[in-house]
């Protein structure tokens, strides 16, 4: 018998997979390559909602988990994927300056705000008002972690890179069998995919839709991370990966004329210089309308866990939740009520008596 079966290898799979070994749990990750939008990530990791000056939810204790996940983890894998860099805010008004310095005042936002003007000029961006930084911050390279930890896993043997069919688990005292497969538990972290599951599909996970560039731009000269309407994340050789709009309608991964345009309107309000693009790529996120992730036990299945609705923030989410799942499932200790998936149960058992003939 294994301990768990974790269903999916994005983010959120990887980081509940890691927080299994670290306790010597026994693992088996099952993906069919479905979901892509912990590949396409940016990647950031920022403790500030840069939109409105606040504070991303528990960002302390966010930050100090994902520090230890990732550098534990390139360790392990004798391989750096997390890269700290300054994020800039540009000023577009003497308004902005005044907002920014506002907010730095704040008790919980004074940690995450610089109180010095940064009035840097980079090659290609024009910059009247200068930048605010913001403090902790960087970006990890999740294709090259996801891909790096994908062949740990199959030099393991514990990957099978097939199709999950939920019809298929049989349910035991002990926990449940798939297939051939005995385990005490499953952890479905299957991102957009859990429309399919027919365990937590009555979640309300709404995806939205994000679309990305890579582009070359030789004359812009930039070692930092640009974030306005839009992120400018350099990657060296003159190319950058630029994102990302929010789509709530089309749950399709295919890149669009309107998306390309939406992008390209907000790039040419940031930079002034000449660019090619180079990929353009596009992802379904997991996003919650309560901006909180989904996290828990079945209500009637207790071998069964959801880890999932990470949004845009599944870099520094996914370890700090996975920690979460697997200190409820392992030693009893209480989910925070504001992720925990029994917020929505009351009212959908509600609408499931009132459906009943």
């Amino acid at each position: 018998m294994i301990d768990y079966i974790i269903v999916g290898s994005g983010l959120a799979g990887i980081s509940f997979a890691e927080m299994a070994l670290k306790y010597n749990k026994k693992i088996l990750v099952i993906d069919d390559k479905s979901q892509n939008s912990s590949r396409i990530a940016g990647g950031l990791y920022n403790p500030v909602i840069l939109k409105r000056f606040s504070e991303v939810w528990q960002a302390q204790e966010q930050l100090r988990v994902m520090d230890e996940f990732y550098e534990n983890i390139q360790s392990k894998l004798n391989e750096k994927f997390n890269f700290q860099l300054p994020i800039l805010r540009k000023f577009f008004s003497v308004e902005e300056q005044n907002n920014w310095f506002s907010a730095s005042d704040k008790k919980n936002l004074a940690p995450f705000l610089s109180t010095k003007l940064i009035c840097t000029k980079y090659n290609g961006i024009d910059s009247p008002y200068d930048y605010g930084e913001v403090l902790h911050t960087g970006y990890v390279d999740t294709a090259f972690l996801l891909d790096s930890y994908k062949e740990y896993l199959l030099q393991n043997k514990i990957l099978l890179e097939q199709f999950f069919d939920y019809g298929l688990i049989e349910f035991f005292d002990y926990g449940i069998q798939y297939k051939n497969i005995t385990a005490r538990h499953i952890i479905f972290a299957e991102g957009f995919g859990l429309s399919k599951n027919p365990f937590f599909n009555y979640l309300p996970l709404d995806g939205t839709k994000g679309e990305l560039f890579i582009i070359r731009a030789p004359d812009l000269d930039l070692n930092v991370i640009i974030n306005t309407s839009v992120f400018i994340l350099p990657l060296g050789d003159a190319l950058f990966k630029v994102g990302s709009t929010y789509n709530w309608k089309d749950k399709t991964d295919i890149p669009t004329q309107e998306g390309k345009e939406e992008l390209l309107e907000r790039i040419k309000e940031i930079i002034a210089c000449d660019f090619q693009i180079i990929k353009h790529f596009a992802g379904v996120r997991p996003t919650v309308k309560d901006r909180r992730p989904l996290i828990g036990t079945h209500y009637s299945h207790k071998s069964l866990h959801i880890l999932n609705g990470l949004g845009t923030r599944g870099v520094m989410l996914g370890p700090a939740m996975a920690k979460d799942l697997f200190n409820s499932i392992e030693n009893g200790i209480d989910l925070n009520p504001e992720i925990d998936i029994q917020r929505f149960n009351k009212k959908y058992l509600q609408t499931l008596i009132l459906d009943r003939p």
